[in-house]
């Protein structure tokens, strides 16, 4: 099937009932939007419909096969994929338009602008908690998921463009009690990984990343500009591989 030269968005969602609405009317520039649901019982799929027919539903325990799901189901040319915590600003999405019509690459990384509890907290993010920027702009086929259960590997084909200039505005949490709540269901997950992989590490090596992953976060993303939150940010980020090779070595 020839794809048409337009662009899809595809947004995953995992029971966002609070927040899907506000995402989806952010994408008004778009030619099809495509609704990923995974394990949803809240109202997500009632408030998806209301916006487009093209809803898939199902239960991945994966998150490299969720996306690439829901990437194979998309049917223009470029696809735009986010979060149902995520939204796309009129510049944005204005920016977004005049790339697709004028780039001669296959992908974009684009920015994003972290809030908890409403407050924008720009540095610090990183080392698999948060992120400041990814490829969320691509041509269908130009991106591929690993098969990892959280923060999978990314592959893609064909030329990296220019990273955007505006940003996406993510609504990461409430309050320091969800954060805290996301790093033990992304340790969880990764413990699981690294079980599989046969080979979950050290103590002494994990020991060790406590204090390089607080050194990016804190020093090297510039989190102390961001006060007491870019300490806490580092913090979570430098324990989530200790806590996660402690889960795959204690727990049944």
């Amino acid at each position: 099937m020839k794809l048409q030269t337009k662009i899809s968005a595809l947004v995953v969602v995992h029971n966002e009932e609070k927040k899907l609405a506000s995402c989806m009317d952010t994408l008004w520039f778009v030619d099809e939007i495509v609704v990923l649901l995974d394990k949803c019982i809240d109202r997500s799929k009632e408030i998806a419909a209301s916006y487009t027919d093209k809803l898939i539903e199902g239960e991945w325990e994966v998150e490299g096969d969720r996306r690439n799901c829901g990437i194979k189901a998309c049917n223009c040319e470029w696809i735009l994929e986010i979060d149902a915590d995520e939204k796309i600003t009129d510049i944005l999405a204005r920016e977004i338009l005049d790339v697709i019509t004028t780039t001669n690459s296959d992908r974009h990384d684009i920015p994003v602008d972290n809030h908890v509890g409403g407050r924008l907290i720009r540095f610090g993010w990183g080392a698999s908690f948060g992120r400041g920027a990814h490829t969320a702009l691509f041509k269908k086929g130009c991106k591929i998921w690993g098969n990892e259960r959280v923060h999978p590997k990314l592959f893609f084909r064909g030329t990296k463009g220019k990273t955007l200039e505006n940003a996406i505005y993510h609504d990461v949490d409430e309050n320091i009690s969800g954060l805290i709540k996301k790093l033990d269901s992304y340790s969880s997950a990764n413990a699981l990984d690294l079980r599989e992989s046969g080979n979950i590490g050290s103590l002494g090596h994990n020991i060790r990343r406590i204090f390089s992953r607080f050194y990016k976060c804190y020093v090297s993303r510039r989190g102390y500009k961001e006060g007491s939150w870019g300490f806490l940010i580092a913090l979570l980020a430098s324990l989530y591989p200790i806590i996660s090779y402690l889960k795959a070595n204690l727990e049944d």
